[in-house]
C-alpha cells in the first residue's frame, strides 16, 4: 500500500514539475506507456538530441522505466531529455488535457479515444508507429484519427491512412516517409557484431516458434503441440518464444510445455523477451500474425513460415478501407505459408525456405526496401520532420493562433 502512495505522490509532483518547467523547456514532450516504447522512439530522440540540441521532456507512466534513472540514454540525451513519472491515472489525464508545448511525440494510438485527450491548447500530435503491420484490421478503427501528423513505416501506411480519410470523410493528416527505427536497429547491431550468422548445413534446422497472443495465436490454439510434435519429429531444434500476453493470460503453460517437450534437449520454452540468442541463430522462424515476422525477416534477412491460423481483428469495418493488410499481402515475398490441417508438413516446408539462403536474402533486400522507407535511416527522418513541426509552431501566424486559442478557453 506504501507503494502505491508513493506512485501518486510521485505522479502529482509530475504534474506539478511539468506546469513549473519553462517554454522551451517543454517545447517538445514525449509520451510512452513504458519501456517497451523506448526501442521506437529511441532512434528519434537520439537524433533530436545529437543533431539538433532539442529539449525535450519524457512522460513515462511506468516507474520502472529504465529512462527514469537515466538508462539507456546517450550523453546527449542525458543532458537535454527531462524524465518524468505521469503514471495512468488522474495526474496523466491532466496533464494530457493541460498540455502546453509545441510538439507532442508518441507511439499510443486511439487518442481522444479514451482517457487521454487532446490538450485544450493547440498542441500539433505526432504519431510514430510502432509495428510495420498494416494501419487498419489489427488498431481499432479510429485509432489514428486524432492526430495531426503520422511518422509512417512505409508506403501501405500512406496507401491505408489516405484511403480511411477518404472512406470516413477524415480532414486529411500531414503523412511523412519515415521508416521503423526497430529495423533500424536490428540492421545496426547485425553489422555491428563480429559473429556472423552461418546457415545450418544439415537438414536439420534451428527453428524460432514467436506467436502472437490472443487470438489467431498458434500456442494459445489448438495448433501449438501438433505443430512442436512435428518439428521435433523432423530432427529440428525449437525454441518457442512465447509473447508476455501469453504468460500473463496462461502462467501455466510454459512449464507443461517443458515438461512435456524438453526432455530430448531440443526443445526450450523462453518468457524473457531480452533474450537474443534464440533468434540470433534461428534458420527459420515460424509465426502467425505476430509482428515480430517482420523483424525477423527485414532485420535478420532470414524466411518466415506463416501458420495461416485465424486474423486478429480489431477493427470490423476494416474492408470498408478497400485495402489488403501488409501482413496478409506479404506473406509469400518473406517466407511462405502452411495451412493449420497441414502442420504435418511443417518440416518439409522449413527445407524448401530453407534450400537457398543467399537467393533468399537478395529477394527480401528488395522487398524491405519496397516496403520500408528510409532504410537505416528513419531516427533522422523523424527527428527532421518534429524540428520542422517545432520551428513551424513558432511562425507569427501559430503564435497568432496559439493566443487566440487560450483566449478562448480562459
Amino acid at each position: 500500500m506504501l507503494s502505491f502512495f508513493r506512485r501518486l505522490s510521485a505522479e502529482w509532483r509530475s504534474l506539478s514539475e511539468l506546469g513549473r518547467l519553462g517554454a522551451a523547456e517543454r517545447e517538445l514532450v514525449v509520451y510512452a506507456e513504458g519501456p517497451g516504447d523506448w526501442p521506437h522512439l529511441e532512434p528519434v530522440l537520439r537524433e533530436l538530441a545529437a543533431s539538433h540540441g532539442q529539449r525535450m521532456v519524457y512522460l513515462t507512466s511506468d516507474d520502472h522505466d529504465p529512462v527514469l534513472r537515466g538508462e539507456r540514454l546517450t550523453p546527449e540525451l542525458q543532458a537535454l531529455l527531462r524524465p518524468l513519472y505521469i503514471g495512468s491515472g488522474t495526474a496523466r489525464t491532466l496533464a494530457f488535457r493541460g498540455l502546453d508545448c509545441r510538439v507532442c511525440l508518441l507511439t499510443l494510438p486511439d487518442l481522444e479515444k479514451y482517457q487521454l485527450k487532446r490538450s485544450v491548447k493547440p498542441v500539433r500530435y505526432v504519431y510514430l508507429f510502432h509495428s510495420i503491420n498494416s494501419s487498419h484490421r489489427v488498431y481499432r478503427e479510429g485509432a489514428f484519427d486524432h492526430y495531426d501528423t503520422i511518422l509512417c513505416v512505409g508506403p501501405h501506411h500512406t496507401a491505408e491512412i489516405r484511403k480511411t480519410e477518404q472512406a470516413y470523410g477524415l480532414k486529411p493528416k500531414q503523412l511523412v516517409d519515415h521508416g521503423y527505427g526497430r529495423l533500424d536497429a536490428l540492421l545496426e547491431r547485425q553489422r555491428a557484431t563480429r559473429e556472423q550468422y552461418r546457415p545450418t548445413e544439415t537438414k536439420t534446422k534451428r527453428v524460432v516458434l514467436a506467436p502472437s497472443w490472443g487470438t489467431g495465436s498458434i500456442i494459445e490454439g489448438s495448433w501449438g503441440e501438433p505443430l512442436i510434435r512435428a518439428l521435433l519429429e523432423a530432427g529440428h531444434t525449437v525454441d518457442l518464444r512465447l509473447h508476455p500476453m501469453t504468460v500473463r493470460h496462461h502462467p501455466t503453460l510454459a512449464g507443461k510445455l517443458a515438461a512435456s517437450y524438453g526432455a530430448g534437449g531440443r526443445f526450450r520454452v523462453i518468457t524473457d523477451m531480452s533474450e537474443q540468442d534464440s533468434l540470433a541463430h534461428a534458420d527459420v522462424m515460424i509465426s502467425d500474425w505476430s509482428g515480430a515476422s517482420f523483424d525477423f525477416a527485414f532485420g535478420l534477412e532470414r524466411p518466415v513460415l506463416f501458420v495461416n491460423t485465424p486474423p486478429k481483428v480489431n477493427n470490423a469495418h476494416w474492408e470498408r478501407v478497400g485495402l489488403t493488410p501488409l501482413e496478409h499481402s506479404i506473406r509469400k515475398e518473406i517466407g511462405d505459408v502452411l495451412e493449420p490441417s497441414d502442420l504435418h508438413l511443417a518440416g518439409e516446408k522449413i527445407g524448401q525456405l530453407t534450400r537457398d539462403h543467399a537467393r533468399f536474402v537478395e529477394a527480401l533486400r528488395a522487398a524491405r526496401e519496397r516496403w520500408i522507407y528510409h532504410v537505416g535511416r528513419s531516427g533522422r527522418a523523424g527527428a527532421d520532420e518534429v524540428v520542422r513541426q517545432i520551428e513551424e509552431s513558432r511562425s507569427p501566424r501559430s503564435q497568432s493562433q496559439r493566443g487566440a486559442a487560450a483566449g478562448a478557453t480562459a
